[in-house]
């Protein structure tokens, strides 16, 4: 393991995000401390398998997360976001950043790479204020700082259960547009640029960057799915009237895409600086076709 003032605390460890970030930093030979609420868990267990030390802590209990902190060089940030009765509880998860904001600065930590959500026009119309606010906090930390906003991720595809996202019946439901370019991107690219930007700290320091790897419309990606899983998939957008009765913030998002400006990274400008960036195609090649086959063929 690399020396202890090398040292990265991922929060959120036993997520997408900061699992996917977790693996890399370790992988590099990056001394990696995961955040955990509960070390016996098979997610924080297969991390201290791969050489990570678990810290038990809890965002809802900062006193908790501050032991984590000590002798940590960065800080991988991704509070977990709360959504119940129709809509996000931005406040809550704001205050969860914003304390792990303060906390690193009173520790000492020299740099934070928070992980967010990619803006659009009209985002005001749902949860995205709470990440924002977050943002706010990490840029006026004083510290060496990089803010990723990724896109949806291709690993969504998986969900279960949701009424919209994922695939039930051979049928892909969601909010956009069919006749639009979707932006996407799979979580281990999120956890290459995390990575790239803990690596290297003063390149990456003060850059805002909005993450994708590919941009289709969602039959058109419908179709690439089903020509490599073998089974039949197509898109269906929900209207107007369902998306409203899923709730006010679902329905802003239903009319925000469709107005303006969507996601708007810069595929081949991140292609630059991450040239094994996936395509929709190379992720199911390489790991979502043999994960989506089970389900689509139940």
């Amino acid at each position: 393991m690399s020396a202890h003032n090398d040292l990265v605390l991922v929060t959120g460890a036993t997520g997408k995000q900061g699992g996917a970030t977790a693996r890399q930093l370790l992988a590099t030979g990056r001394g990696v401390r995961a955040l955990v609420r509960d070390p016996k868990s098979a997610a924080a267990q297969e991390l201290a398998a791969a050489g990570a030390e678990l810290a038990v802590g809890d965002f809802d209990a900062p006193e908790s997360v501050v032991p984590a902190l000590s002798g940590v060089r960065a800080v991988f940030l991704v509070p977990p976001a709360t959504y119940e009765n129709g809509g996000w509880d931005v406040d809550l998860e704001a205050r969860r950043g914003e304390e792990l904001v303060a906390a690193a600065k009173a520790a000492g930590i020299e740099q934070i790479v928070f992980t967010g959500i990619a803006s659009f026009e009209g985002e005001n119309r749902w949860g995205a204020a709470g990440k924002r606010r977050i943002e706010e906090a990490v840029q006026t930390s004083g510290l060496r700082w990089t803010i990723l906003r990724p896109v949806r991720f291709m690993e969504n595809y998986l969900m279960q259960g949701f009424p919209v996202d994922g695939i039930n019946g051979g049928v892909h439901r969601h909010l956009f547009p069919a006749d639009k370019p979707l932006q996407m991107i799979a979580v281990d690219d999120v956890a290459a640029f995390a990575v790239l930007a803990l690596t290297d700290p003063e390149r990456f320091h003060g850059h805002v960057v909005e993450l994708a790897g590919e941009a289709l419309t969602p039959p058109a990606a419908a179709a690439i799915i089903s020509e490599i899983t073998g089974h039949p998939v197509r898109y269906e957008e929900i209207g107007e009237a369902e998306a409203a009765a899923l709730g006010s913030e679902i329905a802003g998002v239903w009319h925000v895409t469709r107005e303006g400006r969507g996601w708007h990274a810069d595929i081949p400008a991140l292609r630059e600086i991450h040239p094994s960036m996936r395509t929709l195609a190379t992720w199911l090649t390489e790991s979502g076709a043999a994960r989506l086959k089970p389900l689509l063929a139940g």
